[in-house]
């Protein structure tokens, strides 16, 4: 018995610790960003460095885990299942957080009294709009031509597309895919312990990626659209203690307990503005939480084109917010119509850069409003991403929990063991 509430004790002092160093990475960028602004923007090879490293994670760790998830069940009608009710959530909460966005915006006229900069330069937002994929585009981006070039530039969704099929064929095969199966189980866990080495680096990872944001863009970007700022960050707290929060009671998971085990994931993703870059650490984190290996490997990459809880509230603020500025009054018909838009678009950004700006972009063309609202934007796009990324990477994480309990497979005494190991207060 003393010998586990050691183990247990050490375990949550290492996350502890981590997450100690992660806020204070995060301070410390702040500082030196703020008052050595070239030094800041200096050192953002490092988080080049350090996000490139997580990317070189993701592709056989998703493969990997998916594979294993799939063919370790057999149960093929089960994988089926889960992946209509995460689609129905998804729809659910990307739903609910447009609609919230819509409400706040509509409430507090960010845009009133601010008109658009005469001459403002539209020709970057201009040129999202090309990214932007319509109609069979968005189907066909869910195949890919080759798995190699999938992974090799990172498309998460054709990689759990590839790793599904090539799971159902494993478990086609019957004992004859015990050989592959055992090999990728232990990839799995090589890639655990790798994604471990990598968070080492992480807190100087953090430190750079924000250094060099607050560097590059100052602090006063904050103050310049401050009001739609501040609203986009108020409706994210919103969702999160409401929606979120509502979520968890429903599926019986302490919000607190919860909150605690992703912490570290969170604060990657808002500091780096990458979901990228949580996803290993995320998967190993619901696995912990007692979510089974099946559900986090097909929920969780999946919720990344799928489920963006985050970026679809600030869409809807966004898109609005360029309309009052603009001086159109669209009626509640048009912004009904237009969230409907943003619902269908926003799922086909996979892989796309900038995916939140591309979606904005193409709506504004779409809808006739000028396209210098989304350069306006440009300019305070990091700090909004950073935010916005976090809840995207929250949600999704809910996510697993949730189809996991409407699965009935949720372990709650895992949980409750993995709760016991987390320390008291996240710093």
């Amino acid at each position: 018995m003393i010998r586990g509430e050691a183990d247990t004790s050490r375990a949550g002092r290492r996350r502890g610790n981590a997450t100690t160093q992660i806020l204070i990475g995060l301070v410390v960028g702040i500082v030196v960003g703020h008052y050595w602004p070239a030094f800041g923007v200096g050192v953002k090879p490092i988080a080049d460095a350090f996000l490139r490293m997580i990317k070189m994670i993701i592709a056989p760790l998703v493969f990997s885990t998916l594979v294993v998830g799939i063919a370790g069940t057999g149960d093929l009608k089960a994988m089926g299942r889960i992946g209509l009710k995460a689609i129905v959530y998804f729809e659910v909460a990307t739903t609910i957080a447009l609609f919230l966005g819509l409400a706040l915006v509509n409430i507090f006229q960010p845009g009133a009294g601010l008109t658009l900069p005469v001459g403002a330069d539209a020709s970057a937002a201009a040129a999202l709009v090309q990214n932007q994929q319509r109609g069979w585009d968005i189907f066909l981006h869910l195949f890919p031509t080759s798995v190699v070039d999938a992974m090799a530039r990172g498309d998460i969704l054709q990689v759990v597309v590839f790793s599904t099929f090539f799971g159902i064929a494993v478990a086609a095969i019957g004992r004859k895919g015990q050989p592959v199966l055992d090999v990728l189980e232990s990839t799995a866990q090589v890639m655990f312990k790798f994604t471990g080495y990598v968070m080492w680096f992480a807190p100087i990872g953090v430190f750079a990626a924000i250094a060099s944001t607050v560097g590059g863009k100052g602090l006063g970007v904050l103050f310049s659209l401050g009001k739609l700022v501040g609203l986009m960050y108020l409706g994210l707290a919103i969702f999160v203690l409401i929606v979120l929060g509502t979520v968890s009671v429903i599926i019986r998971v302490p919000f607190l307990t919860f909150v605690r085990a992703i912490r570290e994931p969170f604060l990657i993703a808002f500091t780096t503005a990458s979901s990228e870059a949580a996803l290993p650490k995320a998967m190993e984190v619901m696995e912990r939480f007692g979510v089974p290996k099946n559900i986090v490997a097909f929920v969780l990459p999946t919720g990344y084109s799928f489920n963006l809880d985050g970026s679809t509230l600030y869409l809807s603020l966004a898109s609005v917010f360029v309309a009052q500025i603009a001086g159109v009054q669209l009626t509640f018909g048009q912004q009904l119509i237009m969230m409907l838009t943003l619902m269908l678009t926003s799922k086909g950004v996979a892989g796309v850069p900038r995916a939140a700006l591309v979606v904005l972009a193409a709506t504004l063309s779409q809808f006739g409003l000028p396209l210098e609202g989304a350069a306006i934007l440009l300019g305070i796009d990091q700090i909004m991403d950073m935010g916005r990324t976090a809840v995207n990477v929250m949600g999704n994480c809910i996510a697993t929990a949730v189809v996991a309990r409407w699965e009935g497979v949720l372990d709650d005494e895992r949980m409750r063991s993995f709760a016991a190991e987390l320390p008291a207060r996240v710093a």
